[in-house]
């Protein structure tokens, strides 16, 4: 263990660690918490009492007391020009051989995953900052046990960068006796080392900035951002964050989150995945807010429409990118050709539906997706790099609309229930060995997907809802299906396998989060503490 006055470094020194975590480096990131983190404490305090008010009967609406932001006529400063075109980007986590496939993927950009996709170990972390450096310098290489070698190819995808929210903490540094805000953790190493290295490359320090509930928490982004260009002595505005609208109380604050960032700001990003969670957490104990089947919340339905659409009208009147979101098909290689045709179809359609509502790009999870998002964009947008000039003053979105979950059509059913056990269960077994992004029944999840998965669950235990065979989704029931369910995992991975994934921490987790008496806020903050 090392230690510095008023730091203290908890976790081991690996080999190429040390390149990473020096005094200098590791002193930044403790004044960025010195700063910063009395703040970060505060927003989620206001979070906190947010969500009382939600529960005490207030619905969510556009603040009164920054109506002349929104009304009023700015713009965000302009993109720069490996940034002008994002017509797809994939994500994913910070691997090394996942980093390299990612960069050479032909996708415009690569979202470089510190959150959702990660799982936060110690060795994750701090490798995949490694890894990042290695791929600015263009000396990234990787050696499989297949023997096959992965490097760098010509002309890789635009570097950007997620951070995990400001409800993470990381336990393994220590300022002043309290841990670093993850956040801060994960952006301090990264732009200190590598806002020089992608400078020097004629680009520069590009992030996502995930999970945020207010134009106060993106305040805070813009501060931080402002300190470390003047303490690395970078020119101002060249730090550049698009911001995932992924809560539903963040969709409410759009123009003011563009107006706080607008110097560093590269867009909205509609977090498809994420803000149905968000939309099931804001509103835990109201019956008409409960929704069916995962499968059948479709960008199409009534408050995903209106989200999506308010967000392109948005970022368009302020010359901001707006970026679609997640295509999680993995195709198969090897399986039905059929059904991938009809799978990539499905996509296809998607990502057409993105661009008619205006949006300037989109993200896949997977390299083979890279084409078809490509080709869409690039037809319908006719070879532009984005379509800012698309203002869609035919966006009129209302408070009302934007919560109309009770107008969401479809049903509550056991195989709905079944592929919400199994995906959850799955994915925080995969969460505790390791892997924050996971190949499960042909999609790509990360967090926010099991995020929906056991709220969803949580949500008809706690309003006694039927199956549309008319059982009630009881305790019993869930863990009748979390029998039966966690027993085909164990045949279809075997024995050996399924020990390896801890399955009785994982359902300890699993059941934790899904059967507790108040809806936990995030399934990682009390699955962290398995971790090593």
């Amino acid at each position: 263990m090392a230690t510095r006055t008023n730091l203290e470094l908890r976790g081991p020194i690996h080999s190429g660690f040390d390149e990473v975590l020096t005094p200098d480096a590791l002193e930044f990131v403790a004044e960025l918490q010195r700063r910063f983190g009395p703040r970060r404490r505060e927003l989620l305090e206001a979070r906190a009492e947010r969500r009382a008010r939600l529960a005490a009967g207030q619905l969510l609406d556009f603040l009164p007391d920054t109506a002349e932001i929104r009304e009023g006529d700015w713009q965000v400063a302009p993109a720069p020009a490996d940034l002008q075109q994002r017509w797809v980007e994939i994500t994913g986590p910070t691997e090394r051989k996942m980093t390299i496939n990612a960069l050479n993927s032909g996708a415009d950009g690569f979202m470089a995953d510190f959150e959702d996709a990660n799982s936060p170990t110690w060795r994750n972390m701090v490798e995949g900052h490694i890894n990042l450096r290695d791929a600015i310098d263009e000396t990234i290489a990787y050696d499989g046990s297949d023997g096959r070698h992965y490097e760098l190819a010509e002309d890789p995808a635009t570097l950007l960068v997620r951070p995990r929210g400001w409800h993470l903490p990381e336990r393994h540094l220590l300022v002043d006796g309290e841990p670093v805000g993850g956040g801060l953790f994960d952006f301090g190493l990264y732009v200190f080392h590598c806002a020089p290295r992608l400078l020097a490359a004629g680009s520069g320090p590009y992030f996502y900035l995930p999970k945020m509930e207010s134009h106060l928490e993106a305040r805070l982004w813009n501060d931080v951002f402002t300190f470390s260009q003047e303490a690395l002595g970078i020119p101002h505005g060249t730090i550049k964050a698009t911001v995932l609208i992924e809560t539903l109380p963040a969709a409410f604050e759009m123009d003011e989150i563009l107006f706080e960032l607008r110097e560093h700001s590269a867009g909205l990003n509609a977090g498809r995945w994420d803000y149905i969670f968000s939309a099931i957490k804001c509103f835990p104990d109201r019956a008409e807010m409960v929704l069916p089947d995962r499968s059948d919340v479709t960008m199409t339905v009534p408050f995903m429409r209106a989200y999506t659409d308010l967000l392109a009208a948005t970022c368009h009147r302020r010359g901001a990118h707006a970026m679609g979101g997640m295509a999680a098909l993995i195709p198969s290689r090897k399986g039905d050709e059929e059904a991938n045709r009809k799978a990539l179809d499905g996509v296809r359609r998607d990502k057409e539906r993105e661009v008619g509502q205006g949006y300037d790009g989109t993200w896949v999870a997977h390299p083979d997706l890279v084409p078809v998002a490509r080709e869409v964009f690039e037809q319908g947008l006719e070879g532009r790099p984005n379509q800012l000039e698309r203002r869609r003053d035919d966006v009129h979105i209302s408070a009302q609309e934007l919560l109309s979950l009770s107008d969401t059509p479809g049903k509550i059913t056991e195989a709905g229930l079944r592929t919400d056990v199994n995906v959850g269960f799955q994915y925080v077994s995969f969460w505790l060995g390791g892997r924050g992004a996971a190949a499960i029944n042909s999609l790509m999840e990360d967090a926010a997907t099991a995020e929906i998965s056991r709220t969803q669950i949580w949500q008809w235990l706690r309003h006694r809802a039927h199956l549309d065979d008319g059982r009630e989704v009881s305790r019993e029931l869930v863990r009748q299906v979390l029998d039966e369910e966690t027993a085909k995992i164990r045949e279809s991975v075997g024995a050996e396998t399924w020990r390896a994934g801890r399955p009785l921490e994982t359902r300890e987790i699993f059941e934790r989060v899904c059967l507790s008496p108040e809806l936990i806020e995030f399934l990682t903050i009390p699955a962290y503490e398995y971790l090593d």
